[in-house]
């Protein structure tokens, strides 16, 4: 619809540990699952998009700006009177980070990237914080974001999330993609769209992939010497696949810390832009023992040619077909072929956006490696992840012998 807006809202427990010690985890994930279920069913107007261990999101429609906020209101209200109806022995408090555009205009990612901005910040506003993308004078100025990234850089306002992948054969999480983030001191949280962008236009980013190298080394070492030795992924610009003096550099960073597991993520677009400088660059990599991935796969124009010749051992199937794997008749079959091609090139396969318990069963039953999405966690800072795989650690310990259940709509199945 071309009028009104499109909301995305992002809806987490803020004393979620405390909660899952009363209620346990299998319990505290059936009462989510029952308040998502309740708000998407109060209204038509209301589509539940994803669920994580902490998290719901959800997107909705609303006339105008005054008419979401008030339906994000009456959400927050909606919450607690589930609760009660349901005679908790322990109250969930939520935060909401939401944010809005004019139906028809922006992007999906555009939207909940966001949401991500505004949840961050929604205990310093009383639960609710929203960004309103329409809003003209909100907009970031490119121009500045270039001349402030150098200061940014240096003053430390750069810091990193990190999303797990886990292994769906294990049960466990295999590795972690690093995202970074620019915690601006008079703007905020700045969208990574935006910088990043300003970055490559301005040829700083350089900069910015050296300095997150160090910083994803320097958090690797942390999670190996705390009993985690994973792998840490960073995403390559493709503008830098072609600079010599960025690939020396990386590699001398790289041999120096000969102990780090690291992984390159690179979109198969990225490649084909100047084909023989970024294999070759890319070989470098490998020989410097860092795995490489293909990112997006399915999002550009991808061939065959160029796939058979890179150096990389994880392809990463674009979101856009997974969100849709339950709902479509084409991208079960494109998810299915790509998984079997990969597997031939012997490469692993991830699936990215794995929002529902429905895909994540289909993705198992084709034989997908590794998944990766808000069903499993989203991006969250270092310390976060350290808990996060402390907590699937005990929890592989406890239910070592007993049987994995997954949420699907309202009803719980055995895995």
């Amino acid at each position: 619809m071309s009028h009104g807006l499109n909301v995305s809202a992002l809806c987490r427990v803020t004393n979620f540990e405390t909660v899952r010690r009363i209620l346990g985890k299998a319990g505290l994930q059936s009462v989510l699952g029952t308040i998502a279920d309740r708000i998407a069913a109060d209204a038509d107007d209301v589509e539940l998009a994803g669920a994580s261990r902490d998290l719901i999101e959800v997107m909705l429609r609303a006339p105008d700006a005054d008419a979401a906020a008030v339906r994000l209101k009456t959400m927050l209200g909606e919450m607690q009177a589930c609760q009660r109806a349901l005679g908790l022995a322990a109250r969930l408090d939520f935060e909401i980070g939401a944010a809005w555009s004019p139906g028809g205009e922006g992007d999906g990612l555009r939207l909940l990237e966001a949401a991500e901005a505004a949840l961050a910040r929604a205990g310093n506003q009383g639960g609710l914080s929203v960004i309103d993308l329409s809003v003209a004078d909100r907009s970031v100025d490119r121009l500045t974001l270039i001349a402030e990234l150098p200061r940014a850089i240096a003053a430390g306002e750069m810091f990193l999330h990190y999303q797990p992948k886990i292994n769906v054969r294990q049960q466990k999480v295999a590795s972690a993609e690093a995202l970074i983030r620019w915690q601006h001191p008079d703007r905020g949280l700045v969208l990574p769209g935006d910088f990043i962008a300003a970055a490559e236009e301005s040829g700083q980013i350089a900069d910015l992939t050296l300095w997150t190298l160090r910083r994803v080394i320097a958090d690797q070492r942390a999670l190996a010497a705390s009993g985690y030795d994973l792998p840490l992924f960073l995403n390559i610009s493709g503008m830098l696949l072609a600079d010599t003096a960025f690939i020396e550099e990386s590699c001398a960073i790289i041999t120096a810390h000969p102990q780090a597991k690291l992984g390159f993520e690179i979109t198969e677009t990225a490649v084909i832009r100047d084909p023989e400088s970024a294999i070759r660059h890319l070989q470098q990599f490998a020989d410097h023992g860092v795995v490489l991935a293909i990112d997006d796969y399915g999002a550009g124009l991808s061939s065959l040619a160029y796939l058979k010749q890179l150096p990389a051992k994880e392809l990463k199937i674009d979101k856009m077909f997974v969100t849709q794997l339950t709902s479509s008749h084409r991208d079960p079959l494109i998810v299915r072929s790509t998984i079997d091609l990969a597997h031939a090139l012997e490469m692993e396969v991830t699936a990215e956006g794995v929002e529902t318990p429905a895909a994540l069963a289909l993705l198992s039953v084709m034989g997908c490696d590794l998944v990766q999405g808000y069903l499993i966690s989203r991006p969250v800072p270092f310390a976060a992840l350290c808990a996060y795989l402390g907590e699937q650690e005990q929890l592989a310990e406890t239910m070592s012998s007993r049987p994995v259940f997954l949420r699907s709509g309202s009803s719980w199945t055995r895995a």
